[in-house]
């Protein structure tokens, strides 16, 4: 073979080799770049919802303590429903109840990242069909009345709380998908499996 033919020949061959490597790093940038924007997409996503200022009316509290658990522990009813701290080391279900939850079991839940929405026994029928259908098929909603609650509805989250005069108040909406899921230092853990039997 003269020396002319082997340059052609493995020249070809080299041509065939950089076509292959690029084919190869083609294919890989198809999979890699949507998987790296999607990622992008979801941090910025994330960052958003953990950085936006807070629904107006809102009361915070200082942090409290996650996992401070005392079986023992029994919170009585009235004034405002509690935003966080010692509670049972079990949740309550979340879903729709027409009987007051314990707050032990219910700030458990919320650690879980749920809204708890109590309203007063003697909120106007409409208003609480109206806030069941709000909480209906909701994994990370409880609703329930609360005995002698100073307010007609409380919306509640670890260590935030709106309260209201109406399930009307745009804010009630706000709030929900506003802390619904980020709040709770445990927020994603089940609310199921634990306490009680929802209605709805």
């Amino acid at each position: 073979m003269s020396k002319k033919a082997s340059e052609r020949k493995r020249s070809k061959r080299e041509i065939r080799r950089e076509q292959v490597a690029r084919e190869k790093r083609m294919k890989a940038l198809r999979l890699w770049v949507p998987i790296g924007v999607v990622m992008v997409a979801l941090i910025g996503v994330l960052i958003y919802r953990v950085t936006r200022p807070e629904v107006e009316g809102v009361t915070v509290v200082e942090a409290a303590v996650s996992n401070q658990h005392d079986d023992s522990l029994e919170m009585s009813f009235g004034g405002l429903p509690p935003m966080g701290g010692s509670h049972a080391s079990v949740w309550q279900n979340c879903g729709i109840y027409d009987t007051p939850v314990a707050g032990q079991y219910a700030i458990h839940s919320m650690e879980h990242g749920a809204v708890w929405i109590t309203y007063h026994p003697d909120l106007p029928t409409d208003q609480v069909v109206a806030l069941r259908g709000l909480a209906s098929g909701d994994p990370y909603m409880l609703l329930s009345p609360y005995p002698d609650q100073a307010s007609p509805v409380v919306l509640t989250v670890w260590d935030r709380q709106l309260v209201v005069d109406s399930v009307e108040d745009a804010r009630v909406a706000e709030f929900i998908d506003r802390y619904q899921q980020v709040r709770g230092p445990e927020a994603g853990a089940s609310c199921a499996g634990g306490v009680g039997t929802p209605i709805g």
